[in-house]
């Protein structure tokens, strides 16, 4: 391994003058400092990041916590964090903590281990008021940002989340003003705040329109492509005179469309369609699909904003962004009644 004296030696002079040199320190001659640099590219000298880190009290190193970083949503939040981080000379390190509370914990202490300088944390939502891995996290004062929406065990940290409940109104009341009275509704998980606020927005769409939801329209459809398929299935199965169905991602929405179209069911013709997120493939889905227009890449870079105020010690709030919606082919009017 090349070390400082190595330079000093081949370039005649002190290891104080390379150290300087390669630290861009304006005493030393921009020629001094350019002969040094390249002379160590030469050599092959790998500037030993631990021993800077030591002196300076930051490793430049952030970590960053998903479910898991196949689900397209969290892709593009990754991306955006990782761009940003690295124009700013940081480090990105990921875990997956598959939506498990101990492999959560786990995670978060390695990383602390590790001396990271912030972490980024999409929750694993639980029933439990508190959680001590998070009261840890506020106690040693960790510069953190939750990716997603807050709940009571995670509520002293800044987040960065949608708007669910405005926009997945603005779903229902898109299928509702296209003429459908009957929407089935396709839940996710009700552990987690995101799936509430989505089927919120369902509700409060119907109560402005002056309408009551039907709630045995409203089917539990988890968050995956096979969770939607199921509930699809079962949809078909139960017949409840639905004319259109609204599903809280866009993963549920290609589950119960593929799943449907497949069982010869006409998108939107016999049945409208409607998810969430905006995911690159609903877009490219054998019926494009309407959806809601997640805010994927804005999500991940304005997380990287409170990240750096974070670090500089200021206090920062949570930030809420629109979702907008994306009119495609997969809803429209409802197929006229059959004359008795």
């Amino acid at each position: 391994m090349v070390r400082l004296k190595d330079i000093a030696r081949a370039a005649g002079v002190s290891v104080m003058t390379v150290s300087k040199a390669l630290r861009d320190k304006p005493d030393l001659s921009a020629a001094t400092k350019d002969r040094i640099r390249k002379l160590a590219e030469q050599m092959g000298y790998v500037p030993d990041v631990s021993a800077q880190n030591l002196r300076s009290g930051n490793t430049r190193i952030l970590g960053l916590v998903l479910s898991t970083s196949t689900n397209p949503v969290n892709a593009r939040i990754c991306m955006a964090i990782e761009e940003q981080a690295y124009e700013l000379g940081f480090d990105v390190l990921l875990a997956h903590t598959l939506n498990r509370t101990d492999r959560e914990e786990t995670v978060l202490r390695r990383f602390l281990s590790r001396r990271v300088d912030g972490l980024f944390i999409s929750p694993v939502y639980r029933l439990e008021p508190s959680a001590p891995i998070y009261e840890e996290l506020a106690r040693r004062d960790v510069p953190v940002v939750l990716l997603g929406h807050r709940a009571p065990f995670c509520q002293m940290f800044p987040a960065v989340e949608t708007d669910d409940v405005n926009a997945a109104e603005s779903v229902t009341r898109h299928l509702l003003e296209l003429g459908h009275k009957r929407i089935a509704f396709f839940a996710g998980p009700m552990i987690s705040p995101w799936a509430q606020e989505r089927l919120e927005g369902y509700r409060r769409a119907h109560r402005n329109a002056g309408l009551t939801a039907d709630d045995t329209l409203i089917f539990n459809a988890g968050s995956t492509i096979e969770e939607g398929s199921a509930a699809a299935l079962q949809f078909l199965q139960e017949q409840p005179g639905a004319t259109a169905i609204q599903c809280v991602n866009d993963l549920v929405t290609i589950g119960a469309g593929d799943t449907l179209l497949n069982q010869g069911v006409r998108i939107p013709h016999d049945l409208s369609l409607a998810g969430y997120g905006n995911v690159l493939t609903s877009e490219y889905f054998r019926v494009p699909l309407t959806t809601a227009r997640q805010p994927k890449l804005r999500m991940g870079s304005v997380a990287m904003d409170l990240m750096q105020r974070r670090l500089r010690g200021e206090e920062v709030q949570s930030v809420r962004l629109r979702a907008e919606l994306e009119i495609r082919a997969s809803t429209g009017a409802p197929k006229p009644s059959s004359p008795s």
